[in-house]
């Protein structure tokens, strides 16, 4: 249990570290805290600090920097979110203002604008779909034996593909498989659509194809992608401007996680309503053991709940972050939540 005065003390290294990205003193303390202490009464609680393990001294300077330890105490026990600066604010709002026509691009304009705001690495994920339902399927001839399939579902994901159609598959035979695709399926989840296209359906699609497997994996393509959890990646070049790593291997392996959907979500988590911090090596990854992780989830209703996250170096001023993550999460939910009303008159 930390006193007062220590609690003082480590909140105004992490601040002036934050601020300087220089080993704090003890005389330069004596000069930011609240209440007059001498340099030696100020050594003495840094030496207790650093006893438990909150501030370290560096090879280079006999000033202190904060520990892994000590962000996170700080973060847990003394931090306070800054409010959102108007300009901040003004920034959001006219960015999500757009005319949108899809979730996927408010999900991607999301990133980009909380990387913009941060200047940080963002990654922000649509709303989960394991509720989402088929809504629609169509076929739409685009000539030269071309046809694009659509596929909808009750959320308002679009997603089609193109390909082409072998020239003894007439358009009747088309129309009678869209038939049988929205008989059968709409308003099936989409995992239990998958599951319909590994039993009956191949069987009912083979009496109007006599080659049904080329459509089927059309199909199951489009369906995959319309179920799949998408992150959308804002400000990949950020992550230059804080590495500590100037070797390429190093920074290849980092491109490589943020890559790599499987890994990042392994990465971002599941957290639940409050906002979540990660510092250094707290990730398992150890690319990330300079870095810091701030994630938050942002409620849709019953259109479910997405998640928005930044990365950013493990000296970065937590209170303006936790500000704008706080913030933007519920610009984002009211924005995504005027979409769906749109979308459901």
């Amino acid at each position: 249990m930390l006193s007062e005065r220590q609690m003082m003390i480590l909140r105004a290294v992490v601040r002036d570290f934050t601020n300087t990205g220089v080993p704090v003193g003890s005389k330069a303390l004596a000069k930011q805290l609240p209440i007059h202490v001498s340099s030696a009464t100020i050594r003495n609680e840094m030496a207790a600090l650093e006893e438990q393990g909150l501030i370290k001294k560096t090879h280079s300077s006999s000033g202190r920097i904060p520990s892994v330890e000590g962000y996170r105490y700080y973060v847990d026990h003394l931090v306070k979110p800054d409010p959102l600066r108007p300009n901040d604010m003004d920034v959001i709002q006219s960015s999500l203002g757009g005319d949108f026509h899809k979730i996927d691009e408010i999900i991607s304009q999301s990133a980009t604008i909380l990387s913009n705001l941060t200047s940080y690495t963002a990654f922000t994920l649509k709303p989960e779909l394991k509720d989402s339902r088929l809504s629609g399927f169509r076929l739409v001839p685009l000539g030269k034996r071309q046809v694009m399939a659509i596929l909808v579902t009750d959320s308002g994901d679009v997603e089609n593909q193109t390909f082409d159609v072998n020239e003894s598959v007439t358009g009747d035979q088309l129309e009678a498989v869209v038939r049988l695709i929205n008989d059968q399926l709409v308003g099936l989840t989409l995992p239990e659509v998958v599951k319909k296209l590994q039993a009956d359906i191949p069987m009912k699609i083979a009496n109007y194809l006599q080659s049904p497997q080329g459509f089927l994996d059309i199909f199951g393509d489009v369906l995959t992608r319309a179920a799949q959890e998408r992150f959308y990646v804002g400000g990949r070049l950020n992550l230059l401007n804080f590495s500590q790593d100037s070797d390429v291997d190093s920074l290849k392996s980092l491109y490589s996680l943020i890559d790599k959907t499987d890994d990042i979500a392994n990465v971002l988590g599941r957290p639940d309503d409050k906002i979540s911090v990660q510092i250094g090596n707290e990730m398992t990854n150890d690319a990330l053991r300079n870095f810091s992780l701030i994630t938050a989830t942002y409620d849709v209703n019953q259109h479910g709940r997405g998640m928005i996250a930044i990365l950013g170096p493990t000296r970065m001023p937590y209170s303006r972050m936790l500000g704008i993550v706080g913030a933007f999460r519920e610009e984002l939910a009211k924005k995504l939540l005027d979409y769906y009303r749109f979308y459901d008159e």
